[in-house]
């Protein structure tokens, strides 16, 4: 098919905006609403990738395997740019805007953010499809359509106020609606056994409620390569609009009971779990994404091959992102006995052979667990196939080591003391043929840690798939003056090949080269002030020191050892004593789950502190603090770029990988941080003399555990004592007294598990050779080009191309 012969590939882009936004939308000029606009841009750009799209799924390889990557979250930002990037179609853009007199930054701006994702593990995803697009494989993500993110943040006296994330208000013109693929979802009912036709026991599941699994498809593109993949989302329906019978009769709420109820599933990403009700929503949203998802590929499989499924795992990989879709290993074996007459053994072989699992957490509460009886009654087929797995299991267990009782207590994929739970992360192990973790360090304590038992009875299984970020959106786009600096060093394929940054570091030791970068730094911190100052409030002057900590708000990430950083350089401000400080503006950024109450409280302590330091004019030639609100994809965008100092704090052994430390070396910000995850291969990377190491290892971390006394920390340090006496005695808190009373208990508990004030010193210590550092301008600026020369492992295209290599084409995998 050629070009010219798709609707709209073959037209100028300005003709085809105007007539989208003439014709299509029925707008003139007058209006002056630049939504309009952007809706026009983006449909003229859907034009052209839809050609693509047929294309790509024409030329679909039967003799390749094909992955399904299914995952609760999809970070995917906007989408607008995006397209222009892999299009290459910018400049273009940009004159078919100033047509109407606008230009394309105020377009852009018009997209909100897409609520399908919250943190890293959305926005890893999205990375992920994006190298998978880029490197042509034929990978299709499979999701939940949510009509609301997460939530808005705002902030109300310091404090996290959560607001509707309507994302969809708009509609989305990067969707389709694909009808003819909708699927059904049973919750609720009974398992009965009968005997078939020929005589054989089978099972159904009987007296269900069922609701409409109905496909949105969005496209993913290649960079400038003609491929476009495929995010198939799912929207949750009633299968009747209402029961009219109940409407006339005047039940007017139970009539539209069960299209609410349906609708509920999707309506929400991560729903509140504290409430038995929350629960039990996150549950139906996972298993409503495995059965639509799996029925979907299998119904491709039955249209090529009718009801043979002997070749089913080499014609396909099922990848699960996390425990969240864990599910679906026992709903693919549900499919394949109950609905297409295979035996135990036959379905157990394919589905073994067809699920990879991806583990993103060393956080053992993390490791998502069901009530068996909130399970089983929304899901009694499963749960029988899930006893019957875990009997199975346990056979080959005491077979490897009879007699062992405790291990195979450990090992059951049910824990049955007190109210019994099913362990989603063994049935994970269980029912893949790969268990790969994020980073080599979290692999390795994964396999010495909560996977130990698994590991010696399948030590094969187990691999490490370190994390990346796609290049395309976190610096040819989001940092345009470095990409353009680093196109006129090296040319344009580093785009596509990351690995060639490696050229720039002789270009570290070159006086114009280094004048130069430090032109785009200081440029995009301009552009991060600015943000700064629209959603804080607070000016930062971008001579000063940008020090950046932005990401989920939680204890483990250790916002508050930054925070206790910030009130010692108050305190130091305010002694005089500040020989050797380095000038800085502080920004902090995340959101706290709604029912996650100290990283609430954290939040509001950080929004106290840079109150009372904002509010002293003798802070401001050297300490100013903002807490950005509602951070998301779009705010990452800017601050990256921007960032001097990356922050990464994290108890060691507690982050699985991390993400956003990868962003920020990229583009030219130098590390502080802890051996933990990605952090310390980014230390290899880059070298010791780039990056500011401090705090205890993970084993260090664990030797110490049992005599953790953190009042004697306290003790023996003079600075940590001014810094907690200033939180007690109620300094940022004068109006407000004791509301940080449970921050305080919990960092001077010997139970604290985050072992908060154990690295305090260590944190302080690094600090002081940041100071020294940035004074020395030439070194600060050789360091940051090192981090981007440096950064070239960490593209999410090398992570995928060992995905591809290791568990999703491997030898022997491809039919």
């Amino acid at each position: 098919m050629s070009a010219v012969n798709v609707p709209g590939e073959g037209q100028a882009l300005a003709d085809a905006v105007a007539r989208h936004y003439h014709l299509t939308l029925g707008k003139d000029r007058a209006g002056g609403d630049h939504h309009y606009l952007y809706e026009a841009l983006a449909l003229a750009l859907r034009d052209r990738l839809v050609g693509r799209w047929r294309r790509t799924r024409g030329q679909a390889d039967d003799s390749r395997r094909r992955v399904a990557y299914l995952s609760l979250e999809f970070l995917i930002g906007r989408s607008l740019h995006n397209a222009l990037l892999s299009l290459d179609l910018e400049a273009e853009a940009r004159e078919a805007v100033a047509a109407f007199a606008c230009d394309l930054e105020t377009v852009e701006a018009e997209e909100r953010d897409a609520g399908l994702g919250n943190g890293g593990l959305g926005r890893l995803a999205a990375c992920f499809l994006d190298s998978c697009a880029t490197l042509a494989l034929p990978v299709t993500g499979y999701g939940i359509r949510y009509e609301y993110g997460m939530f808005q943040q705002q902030l109300r006296d310091g404090y996290q106020v959560e607001n509707p994330d309507r994302w969809l208000r708009d509609g989305n013109p990067w969707e389709f609606e694909v009808p003819e693929r909708i699927r059904r979802v049973h919750f609720g009912g009974r398992a009965e056994g009968y005997r078939d036709d020929h005589g054989r026991w089978r099972h159904r599941w009987v007296d269900a409620q069922s609701v409409l699994a109905i496909p949105f498809d969005m496209p993913v593109p290649g960079y400038r390569n003609g491929t476009v993949n495929t995010l198939r989302l799912w929207r949750a329906a009633a299968t009747e609009e209402f029961d009219l019978g109940e409407f006339n009769a005047g039940s007017y709420t139970d009539a539209v009971d069960a299209k609410t109820q349906a609708e509920k599933i999707t309506m929400v990403l991560y729903p509140n779990d504290q409430s038995e009700a929350g629960k039990e929503l996150r549950l139906r949203q996972q298993y409503f994404l495995a059965s639509a998802s799996l029925q979907d590929i299998l119904a491709d499989w039955l249209a090529a091959h009718g009801e043979d499924f002997t070749g089913f795992a080499d014609g396909y990989c099922l990848q699960l992102n996390d425990t969240h879709p864990t599910v679906s290993i026992p709903e693919l074996m549900r499919l394949l006995m109950d609905e297409h007459g295979l035996g135990w053994d036959a379905a157990w072989a394919i589905t073994r052979e067809s699920f990879a699992y991806t583990n993103h957490t060393l956080l053992p509460e993390a490791l998502e667990t069901w009530s068996v009886a909130l399970f089983g009654s929304l899901l009694p087929r499963l749960l029988e196939i899930i006893q019957e797995i875990n009997a199975c299991f346990l056979t080959e267990v005491s077979r490897q080591w009879p007699g062992d009782v405790d291990r195979e207590r450990r090992m059951s994929l049910i824990d049955e003391a007190g109210d019994p739970q099913l362990r989603m992360a063994y049935l994970g192990i269980v029912g893949s043929f790969s268990v790969n973790g994020v980073a080599a360090l979290h692999t390795r304590l994964l396999t010495r840690g909560l996977f130990r038992d698994f590991h010696e009875l399948w030590p094969a299984k187990f691999n490490n798939k370190t994390n990346g970020v796609t290049p395309r959106r976190w610096l040819a786009y989001c940092n345009p003056g470095l990409a353009a600096l680093i196109d006129e060093t090296l040319g344009d394929g580093w785009v596509c090949d990351l690995e060639r940054l490696r050229e720039l570091t002789p270009r570290a030791e070159d006086p114009a080269f280094r004048e130069r970068f430090a032109t785009v730094k200081f440029d995009n911190k301009r552009r991060l002030a600015g943000l700064v100052a629209d959603s804080c409030g607070v000016a930062f002057d971008p001579a000063m020191l940008f020090d950046v900590q932005v990401k989920r708000i939680h204890e483990y990430k250790r916002q508050l050892l930054n925070v206790l950083h910030i009130i010692h350089r108050y305190d130091r401000v305010l002694r005089g004593d500040t020989a050797g400080l380095a000038p800085r503006c502080v920004l902090l950024g995340g959101k706290a789950a709604p029912g996650y109450a100290m990283a609430k409280a954290i939040i509001k302590l950080v929004n106290n502190v840079a109150a009372v330091v904002n509010d002293d004019p003798r802070l401001a030639p050297w300490l100013r603090v903002a807490f950005l609100p509602d951070y998301k994809v779009t705010s990452m965008e800017v601050v990256c770029p921007g960032a001097d100092l990356s922050e990464q704090l994290s108890t060691a052994g507690k982050e699985a990988s991390g993400t956003g430390n990868m962003k920020f070396m990229m583009n030219g910000a130098v590390t502080i941080g802890t051996l933990d995850g990605a952090n310390i291969e980014i230390l290899e990377a880059v070298g010791e003399d780039n990056f500011f190491l401090f705090g205890l290892t993970a084993e260090e971390v664990e030797a110490r555990r049992p005599n953790y006394r953190p009042r004697d920390v306290v003790a023996a340090d003079d600075d940590l004592q001014r810094v907690l006496q200033l939180l007690e005695s109620g300094h940022f808190s004068l109006l407000e007294p004791g509301i940080f009373d449970a921050v305080l208990a919990a960092m001077t508990s010997p139970a604290d598990p985050w072992m908060t004030l154990a690295d305090f010193r260590s944190y302080v210590d690094a600090q002081h050779r940041v100071d020294a550092a940035w004074h020395d301008r030439e070194d600060w600026l050789r360091r940051c080009i090192l981090n981007t020369a440096a950064s070239g492992r960490f593209s999410s295209d090398r992570t995928i191309r060992e995905y591809g290599r290791d568990i999703w084409f491997r030898k022997g995998a491809t039919r």
